[in-house]
């Protein structure tokens, strides 16, 4: 009837319905809100009250015809003006989805087999029984929407596959509760169970945990796992000590996980024994909790699948503690792992030093007189650009030790593994275990091939402050400012009245680099390129004499395949 008001002759009644939202306003503002809404949502969802599959478009419709949907509409044109909170709170609470999180087993239904279908009337076996109860367990909590990864996907579709295991940990984070059915735990199971269940061995359920603010535990039975009945069990201290032992991730990140760049060591290690029946998913399942976003190619190979991953994570953080790993080299590139299960060992840390020590290491080296090399040498790092990854090439930023000598030594082990005796200039010497086999030289013997100990360089070592956050990518691409602040870079000595703050720095920088450090063991290439020699352990080395600071001054971008 209001719309009748907009060619009404009297000028009183057209005034009248200027104070009212016309129905084309009302219509297109819900509708503009109702897109919105599901750009964060999956493309199809089971509609928990008729038991069927619902691509975008039914479920538009089934809201058009909800009485939810009448009365927001009706609610609206009443309006003198748009009350655009009110239909976003609207449509929100009505495209409320529940997710499942489960391991697949046995026959699980796909998408062809309930296409069409009403689940509530299918023959309850196997995934079906599985699919059922979880549909009726989301109605009984008071919510419409649905999605399994077994039926709600087009597995034959590779456009739809690719968009939907990109988005996936974004749909989980979206949800309003995500189910976790644990068909291993039998009714009324003890604390434990949880932390036994297969379901914790699965690569695809660290995101699918990870990312929803509010999960619930079901045992096989479909009833709370430890009877728990709170709202949600990321608020269980007991559920959450369970999954802290059981998976090495820290309650907090457990609670309220970000996903980005920062840690990504501690996020492979995460991962580093889970398992997946496609290989390539080992690395696709962490695409969501490192916020990238790469082709999807089955076929492809872990190797390849998973350096495509660490290639991206390199390139965009600059962040290299995911080349900190022991085991075999990926045909990928030589400086990143074939498996995954490389990052189960915690990585490398540096020893701390004490400010008394560094104090004692700053003194030492002042009295030494290497205060100009130590200088030059800030400058030089502090003007490295960060790694670079591309096209399976590494430009890794490093201090190089030349390596004088390789010694096999005897071993009991006639197997594949050797043990070598390493010698390089201004480093202790070390041994190396390795599968690779290695030419033997000597300063006497000397080889054409040469080798390089190196040490990556990492940033944190200036002794700057970091000012990323835990979503964003670290970018050193450019060089950054000069360590002696508001003055031209020149040569030692023409700094004016920061020289003692700069030499300060400097030569705290020297003491970090005094400590033992992860060294990679490179072999050059005949095209002047370098391949890391992968180690049975982590390569563990040490100048010979802190205040040998010329032995730290090779300082090179290598290009390692």
């Amino acid at each position: 009837m209001l719309s009748k008001l907009d060619d009404a002759p009297e000028t009183q009644i057209r005034e009248m319905r200027q104070k009212y939202v016309s129905p084309s306003e009302a219509d297109s503002a819900i509708r503009k809100v109702t897109y919105a809404q599901l750009d964060d949502a999956p493309l199809r969802l089971l509609d928990t009250h008729t038991g069927r599959l619902c691509d975008r478009e039914a479920q538009i419709n089934a809201f058009k015809s909800s009485m939810e949907y009448k009365e927001l509409l009706s609610s609206t044109l009443k309006s003198a003006k748009l009350r655009m909170n009110h239909i976003q709170d609207v449509v929100m609470t009505y495209f409320r989805c529940v997710m499942l999180s489960h391991r697949w087993e046995g026959k699980e239904l796909l998408l062809q087999d309930i296409q069409d279908q009403v689940v509530y009337e299918l023959n309850p076996v196997g995934g079906i029984a599985k699919l059922q109860s979880f549909c009726r367990t989301t109605r009984k909590v008071g919510h419409r929407w649905g999605w399994s990864d077994t039926c709600c996907i087009d597995q034959t579709n590779n456009v739809e596959l690719q968009k939907s295991l990109n988005s996936m940990f974004v749909w989980y984070r979206h949800s309003v509760l995500t189910m976790v059915y644990l068909s291993d735990v039998a009714p009324s199971s003890k604390s434990g169970a949880l932390a036994r269940s297969t379901w914790n061995t699965r690569g695809w359920t660290v995101p699918e945990f990870l990312a929803p603010k509010v999960v619930l535990f079901y045992q096989n039975d479909w009833t709370p796992y430890l009877d728990a009945h709170s709202p949600n069990h990321k608020e269980s201290p007991v559920i959450l000590q369970e999954l802290e032992g059981a998976t090495g991730i820290d309650m907090r990140a457990l609670v309220d996980f970000r996903p980005g760049m920062r840690g990504a060591r501690n996020k492979l290690q995460w991962v580093s024994k889970r398992v997946t029946t496609l290989q390539e998913d080992i690395a696709y399942s962490l695409f969501g909790i490192f916020g990238v976003q790469l082709p999807v190619m089955y076929g492809e190979k872990k190797q390849n699948a998973l350096g495509r991953l660490l290639q991206e994570i390199v390139a965009q953080s600059g962040d290299i503690t995911s080349l900190d790993w022991v085991g075999r080299s990926s045909e990928f590139n030589s400086c990143l792992p074939a498996d995954i299960t490389s990052y189960e060992a915690p990585p490398y840390t540096l020893p701390s030093l004490s400010e008394d020590e560094i104090q004692t290491s700053v003194s030492s080296l002042r009295d030494s007189g290497d205060v100009e090399l130590a200088l030059r040498l800030y400058s030089t790092l502090d003007y490295l650009s960060a790694p670079r990854f591309a096209h399976r090439r590494l430009q890794l930023p490093c201090i190089t030790f030349p390596v004088t000598e390789v010694r096999r030594r005897p071993s009991q082990d006639q197997g594949t593994h050797f043990t070598y005796q390493v010698k390089a200039d201004g480093l202790h010497d070390l041994l190396i275990d390795t599968e690779d086999r290695l030419v033997q030289f000597s300063q006497a013997r000397p080889t054409q091939q040469s080798f390089l100990l190196v040490r990556p360089w990492d940033r944190g070592l200036l002794g700057l402050p970091d000012f990323s956050d835990d979503t964003q990518s670290v970018d050193y691409l450019t060089p950054p400012g000069s360590p002696f602040p508001d003055s031209p870079v020149g040569p030692p000595g023409e700094q004016g009245s920061d020289d003692s703050e700069s030499s300060e720095r400097a030569l705290r920088l020297i003491a970090r680099l005094g400590q033992p450090f992860s060294a990679f063991l490179l072999a050059q290439q005949r095209g002047g390129e370098y391949k890391r020699i992968a180690s049975d352990h982590v390569i563990i080395s040490q100048v010979k004499d802190i205040a040998a600071v010329h032995d730290m001054m090779d300082v090179r971008v290598l290009e390692i395949l």
